[in-house]
């Protein structure tokens, strides 16, 4: 009888251990990893966003490459990747592939030259127009810096354009009326391509989104680039209310009030295939659209606004 006692004491210890062990491993945080691509524009504040959000959660592992707005669609539509950086509207024929996607934050695309550009002082003063910047990039009317600035010389205006798919490109685009497929000039890669380009060329043009014209940290141009000014109104002249090109929080004021332009300004998207249905991901964007909305002006972004903010979050639900 004692014999039996052990023996089914035993089968117990033996039978707890079995259910124990396994749970006490599942007690373990496990490794889990979002992949996100896309558009350049959006990369440096998904990077900090990624960074940040990590710090709270070491279980997390988040990998973010730049290839151009279109690649993470690409990507994203195809299951390479959880997420993409998107930077212009979604199409409706990608919403039937499947693109899902919610607004985190708001930028813009300025025009962009060289400030050894011997025109500079002038261009500051005049701004170019709407139609003037048409001109320049869709019908290749213009052709000379001089055609703007009436002196004496034949100095020619170099073009630059985005080589990539970008949401950059087809934003500038369609502030001239056009696509990306209709914007002239030299193609290079990437925002920091063009960035390259222009700094390079005294007498080159160019357009980047504005985290890579203005530096972070000083808020200040990068060196060697200039913002060229819009004139708004088309009246030849940069009114008081138009000048807002001396740092990036101005730009950013401008942007967020509404006085720059829209296009090229624009909302910037993350985008996944159908509404996110790995747990890190909606945690991630549900912690984007709360406690990562502070990062975003000290990344040298615009917050969006309350009402739209409510209205994405509502999008996760």
């Amino acid at each position: 009888m004692k014999r039996k006692i052990a023996s089914i004491s035993l089968a117990l210890v033996v039978l707890i251990m079995l259910i124990y062990i396994p749970s006490g491993c599942k007690q373990k945080d496990s490794k889990e990893n979002i992949s996100i691509s896309g558009a350049f524009a959006l990369y440096p504040l998904a990077v900090k966003w990624a960074e940040e959000y990590q710090k709270l959660h070491p279980n997390i592992t988040i990998d973010i490459s730049a290839g151009g707005a279109g690649k993470g669609m690409t990507d994203v539509l195809s299951g390479m990747v959880d997420m993409a950086m998107f930077s212009r509207s979604v199409s409706p024929e990608e919403i039937n592939k499947g693109a899902w996607y919610i607004a985190v934050s708001r930028d813009a695309v300025l025009p962009m030259v060289s400030d050894k550009n011997p025109y500079l002082a002038d261009l500051k003063l005049r701004g170019v127009t709407q139609a003037e910047f048409a001109d320049i990039f869709i019908t290749k009317k213009i052709t000379e810096w001089n055609q703007l600035i009436k002196k004496p010389g034949h100095d020619k205006v170099n073009v630059f354009t985005r080589s990539d798919a970008c949401g950059a490109a087809e934003m500038w685009g369609k502030y001239l009326g056009k696509n990306q497929e209709s914007i002239e000039g030299v193609g290079v890669f990437g925002d920091p391509g063009i960035s390259d380009a222009v700094k390079t060329d005294a007498l080159g043009i160019g357009y980047n989104n504005v985290i890579y014209a203005f530096d972070i940290t000083s808020r200040q141009p990068y060196p060697g680039v200039a913002v060229l000014p819009i004139d708004i109104n088309s009246n030849g002249k940069i009114d008081a209310g138009e000048n807002f090109y001396s740092s990036l929080d101005s730009v950013m004021l401008a942007i967020r009030e509404g006085k720059y332009p829209s296009p090229p300004a624009r909302d910037l998207y993350l985008i996944s295939k159908g509404a996110p249905v790995k747990k890190a991901v909606s945690a991630f964007l549900e912690w984007i659209l709360t406690d990562g909305q502070k990062f975003v002006k000290e990344a040298g972004y615009v917050e969006l606004k309350p009402e739209q903010i409510a209205a994405e979050k509502a999008k996760l639900k």
